[in-house]
């Protein structure tokens, strides 16, 4: 009994062994999956198709070209900051030079978009409106391989339009237009866009789930799902066009009510005579024939009698045709995928130039767009407020020291209008008082009686002598 107790001992102890090493190494199984994974997603490096900063001066020149697209003058196009900006090196992109132009031009992708079946697909630009602009576009769009750069124009198709669009006070909005079956197609829903002059940042994803997403400064504004927010498919059922609504069929909510009967004093002439004119006192019969008076409204006068209205009970709604199959309709469970883009192009029209393109980036990662924002825009944005809010306390303060210059320049103005007005009234004064004693002065030259006892005088000193 004790050998056997003893080997059951070491057998309940190596099996007890046994599944503690299974357990080790199931867990270590998983965790060398986990890992395998995670090298996975960090070794698997995103597919950026463009990524353009203009960092390497004016040879952006050489790779964006300008379109010659005949009968129309195309704006001109130069690299800078802007009048603010965090780092003029890095925030440095392509702006419109010249007012009431178009432009056009375009670049061809690093790695040309072939498919994004089953991938994500991210257009991401920053675009500064630092004109205060009032009416003019600041999309970008995405061309297939059919454009022909030199001859870029509006009506040149594309595969995708995005990014903001302003027209006024009212028109101010984020465009995402797909191009399906030689269709453009509008977003249903209103994304309104930035209008100060500060940089934004402007992202769309599409995904192979048939979603989408648009980001402005890397926050969330809108999304949602492709088939519904646009028109890429034709409804399913559609109303039987040789449907026809039947003879019995009552449509009417209402009808007459056979209880209500017309009083018997409805009936009353629309207008009656004056009932106080009188006939004028030279009114000749034979001459102005028999005098009539005036017609005045009737204040009686009820109108047209129609009996009161009641609920019918027959209504049966208004009639509408049966649905049927769309013949037009078909599935697509692939509206995300996009073919075939080369080219990214700036092709708008704007009254006021300034507007400032940069920080272009067309890759296959939501994280990888998300973290180069990051990168860019975050850092870039706060430097860039605050050298506005700068550049917009020294405006302030010159338009304050304007504004008291010119009230001084007023008042010494009107100071020396009111010491002018004084001086002129004291002249007056003196002038007055000089024009009595002068009168004065003469009345006493020429008094008769005064100038007679002198000449006694002389005569009686004459008599002496």
């Amino acid at each position: 009994k004790a050998v056997v107790s003893t080997q059951s001992g070491h057998y309940g102890r190596g099996v007890g062994e046994l599944v503690l090493l299974f357990c080790i190494s199931s867990i270590m199984a998983r965790l060398v999956l986990a890992l395998s994974s995670l090298l996975l997603v960090v070794c698997s490096d995103p597919t950026v198709y463009l990524r353009e900063d203009f960092a390497d001066g004016d040879a952006w020149s050489s790779r964006w070209i300008q379109s010659e697209h005949e009968g129309k003058t195309f704006g001109k196009l130069g690299l800078s900051a802007g009048e603010f900006f965090h780092d003029e090196a890095k925030d440095t992109g392509l702006k419109t030079l010249e007012n009431a132009r178009f432009y056009g031009v375009s670049a061809a992708l690093t790695t040309p978009v072939e498919s994004t079946e089953g991938k994500t697909l991210v257009v991401q630009f920053s675009v500064k409106h630092e004109q205060k602009i009032d009416c003019g576009g600041g999309y970008l769009k995405l061309f297939p391989s059919s454009l022909n750069p030199t001859d870029l124009h509006g009506d040149a198709p594309y595969n995708i339009m995005f990014g903001p669009d302003i027209c006024g006070p009212s028109a101010r909005r984020v465009h995402v237009i797909f191009n399906y079956r030689g269709n453009n197609l509008l977003l249903k829903k209103e994304i309104r866009c930035k209008d100060d002059e500060l940089t934004h940042l402007y992202t769309l994803i599409v995904r192979a789930d048939n979603t989408y997403e648009v980001r402005i400064d890397n926050k969330k504004e809108q999304s949602g799902k492709l088939e519904e927010d646009w028109d890429f498919l034709e409804p399913k059922e559609t109303p039987d066009p040789d449907a026809t609504q039947p003879e019995d069929w009552d449509d009417n909510p209402f009808l007459d009510d056979p209880e209500d009967v017309k009083p018997e004093d409805w009936e009353q002439p629309e207008t009656i005579p004056d009932p106080d004119a009188k006939k004028p006192a030279d009114w000749d019969d034979d001459m102005d024939g028999e005098w009539e008076p005036p017609v005045i409204d009737n204040p009686d006068f009820k109108g047209e009698w129609r009996p009161k209205q009641i609920d019918n009970a027959n209504y049966q709604g208004e009639w509408e045709p049966a649905m049927i199959a769309n013949p037009k309709y078909f599935e697509d469970d692939k509206l995300y995928l996009q073919k075939d883009i080369k080219y990214v192009g700036i092709d708008i029209w704007q009254v006021k130039s300034g507007s400032i393109f940069d920080n272009i980036l067309i890759t296959d990662d939501e994280d990888f767009a998300r973290n180069v924002a990051k990168e860019t825009f975050e850092e870039s944005a706060k430097g860039e407020k605050e050298k506005k809010e700068e550049k917009d306390e020294v405006e302030r303060k010159k338009r304050e020291d304007e504004r008291k210059a010119r009230e001084a320049e007023e008042a010494a103005a009107e100071a020396d209008d009111e010491e002018e007005d004084d001086i002129e009234d004291d002249e007056s004064a003196f002038a007055e008082d000089a024009d009595i004693e002068s009168a004065g002065a003469g009345d006493e030259a020429t008094d008769p009686e005064e100038e007679a006892e002198v000449n006694s005088i002389k005569e009686d000193v004459k008599d002496e002598l």
